[in-house]
């Protein structure tokens, strides 16, 4: 006699395979362990969400740490330049000096041409420094300015107002806006304050001869 399953099919007599095996083998889970793991992957993933969000951050601070190093770096790089071009130039303008001091008390028998030809170095040179951000400090004429002239006379007199600059001794260069060397200065010390006559500064001083003469 055979035996027959409850719904008119033969039963298999067929062995299972060895995963057909390891699949019965496996638990099934139930609804609320299928809840709880749910509830376990969502707190996984939270977790790793904050962590990546924490690790952005991180390079976003690391990104910007290293911009500003770069940054700074290039700043350090622009000012040692620049140092180094202020101790050439400075070199440069004793040279200058020398030229200025030459041509201001040329003998009369000097042939002119020899004359004209220290002219053009001299001017080549003022033009290689200006190309270089050099310039000259303003100095006769003008108010004493402790940040760009430096004072070697106070001389009493009432031809310029009080602590103004009366003549230039050496002359002073900028590098750009940093003071490469201080004009030396004469300053004048005028108790009454005012230019004889009360004529104002600004009106009656000609910046390179003094006072003009009426």
């Amino acid at each position: 006699m055979t035996d027959n399953p409850t719904n008119g099919r033969p039963r298999s007599s067929r062995p299972l395979t060895r995963g057909e095996e390891r699949a019965q083998s496996i638990p099934t889970p139930s609804r609320s362990e299928l809840a709880e793991r749910i509830t376990e992957l969502e707190r996984d993933l939270e977790t790793a969400r904050e962590q990546a969000d924490d690790n952005t951050r991180s390079w976003q601070r690391t990104a910007a740490d290293f911009a500003n190093y770069r940054r700074r770096i290039e700043q350090e790089r622009g000012v040692m330049t620049q140092l180094s071009n202020a101790v050439l130039i400075s070199k440069l303008l004793t040279v200058l000096d020398d030229f200025d001091r030459a041509l201001a008390s040329v003998p009369e028998d000097v042939h002119e041409g020899w004359v004209e030809g220290i002219q053009l170095v001299e001017r080549k040179l003022r033009t290689v420094l200006e190309s270089e951000g050099v310039t000259p400090i303003e100095a006769v004429g003008t108010p004493f300015d402790p940040n760009l002239h430096e004072a070697v006379v106070h001389q009493e007199t009432n031809e310029y107002p009080d602590n103004y600059v009366i003549d230039e001794v050496q002359r002073g260069y900028r590098l750009g806006d940093r003071v490469l060397r201080p004009a030396l200065v004469r300053v004048a010390n005028n108790p009454r304050g005012v230019p004889s006559g009360g004529a104002s500064a600004t009106t009656d001083m000609n910046p390179n001869t003094g006072p003009k003469e009426n």
